[in-house]
C-alpha cells in the first residue's frame, strides 16, 4: 500500500527490479535502491528506513547469514513484512536459516523475463515442501523428456509452461526462440531449467539444462553441489560445472572463492572434499577444486558461470 517501503538491491534494467519498483510507486509507496549490495549495509538500511518489503537473490541471503551474530543482532529488522527471493537456486539450509532468523516472511517465486509462467510459495509452504519453488500462479507447468513426452509426478525433465499463446521471441535469434518451444506444442515455453513436479503440484528445480553434467551416463546437477558447499564457513562463493573427461565424458570441477584469511592450499581442498563427502553422494564430489580471488557475478547477483567454464575450455 502507500505506506510500503520497498528495498531494491538489484539494477533497474532487470525485469524483476523494475516491475516491483514501479508497482510500489504505482500505489504511492517508497522505493529505496541500492547502488551495490553489501550484507551489513542492507540490514542498516532496513532499520534506518523501516523497510517493509525487500527482494533479494540467494547469494545475498547467504552473505547476510555469514555475518557475525553480533552484527546481525545489531539491527532492528522488525519492520520487514516480506522478503522475497528469486533468480537462482537457493541452498535449502540457507532458506531454513533465513526463516529461523526473520520468521515466516521469506517467500519465493520462479519466473522469467520471457513471461513463460510463474510459481510462488510462502515460508509455511516451503517448510512443508523444502526445496520447492512453489505452485503455479500463472501458466500450467509440464515436465517433459528430451523428445517432448510429458512425465508423471516425480519424473525429472525440462520444465515447460503452457500459456494460451506464446508470443515471446529472442531478438535476432530465431534458433533460440525455436528451442524455447515444445517440439509439438507451440504454446508451451521453457527457460531451459530442469525440474520435477511432486504429487501435490509443487515444482522443484534441479539445474539449468546447459549446466547438467553427464558423467559415466549419470546426470549430475551442479546446483545441488553448489548449495551444499556454499554452506561451508570457508566458502564465500562457488561455481561447479563439468569438464571433458576421456573415460567418463565429463567430470565435476569446482571453482571456489574462499572467505578472507582462508589459505588456498591442499589442506583446504581436503577440508572441502571431506565436507562434500558428508553431504553428497560420492559421484557428486568434485574431482578438482580450484581457487580464485573472486567469481564473476552479474549486477543482478547471478553467477556468470558460463564465463568461468569457457575459460577452462579455452573458448
Amino acid at each position: 500500500n502507500s505506506e510500503s517501503i520497498y528495498l531494491c538491491p538489484a539494477p533497474l534494467y532487470h525485469s524483476a527490479a523494475i516491475i516491483w519498483s514501479c508497482g510500489v510507486h504505482e500505489i504511492g509507496g517508497t522505493v529505496v535502491v541500492l547502488e551495490k549490495f553489501d550484507a551489513e549495509e542492507f540490514l542498516r538500511i532496513v532499520e534506518r528506513d523501516s523497510v517493509t518489503h525487500a527482494q533479494v537473490v540467494p547469494t545475498m541471503m547467504v552473505r547476510m547469514l555469514a555475518l557475525p551474530d553480533e552484527v546481525k543482532s545489531r539491527y532492528d529488522l522488525s519492520s520487514l513484512q516480506l522478503m522475497v527471493h528469486a533468480a537462482a537456486p537457493c541452498p535449502p539450509e540457507a532458506k531454513r536459516q533465513m526463516i529461523e532468523w526473520l520468521g515466516p516472511i521469506v517467500s519465493e517465486y520462479y519466473a522469467g523475463t520471457e513471461g513463460t509462467g510463474m510459481t510462488f510459495l510462502t515460508s509455511e509452504e516451503w517448510l512443508a515442501h523444502p526445496g520447492s519453488v512453489g505452485k503455479p500462479i500463472n501458466g500450467i507447468p509440464h515436465i517433459c523428456d528430451d523428445e517432448g513426452n510429458e512425465l508423471e509426478a516425480g519424473g525429472t525433465g525440462l520444465v515447460y509452461f503452457e500459456q494460451p499463446q506464446a508470443n515471446f521471441e529472442y531478438h535476432g535469434d530465431p534458433e533460440k526462440t525455436k528451442n524455447s518451444r515444445h517440439p509439438h506444442r507451440d504454446n508451451w515455453m521453457t527457460l531451459g531449467d530442469i525440474g520435477y513436479l511432486d504429487e501435490d503440484g509443487f515444482l522443484y528445480l534441479t539445474d539449468r539444462r546447459a549446466f547438467t553434467i553427464i558423467s559415466g551416463g549419470v546426470n549430475i546437477y551442479p546446483a545441488e553441489i553448489e548449495s551444499a558447499l556454499i554452506m561451508h564457513p570457508d566458502v564465500a562463493d562457488i561455481a561447479v560445472f563439468g569438464l571433458p573427461d576421456p573415460e567418463f565424458g565429463e567430470y565435476v570441477h569446482a571453482v571456489v572463492q574462499l572467505e578472507p584469511g582462508i589459505a588456498a592450499d591442499d589442506a583446504t581442498v581436503e577440508v572441502l572434499r571431506a565436507y562434500a563427502r558428508e553431504h553428497l553422494a560420492g559421484f557428486k564430489v568434485p574431482r578438482i577444486f580450484d581457487f580464485r580471488d573472486e567469481l564473476p557475478r552479474l549486477p543482478t547477483g547471478k553467477l556468470y558461470k558460463q564465463q568461468i567454464r569457457d575459460e577452462y575450455l579455452g573458448r
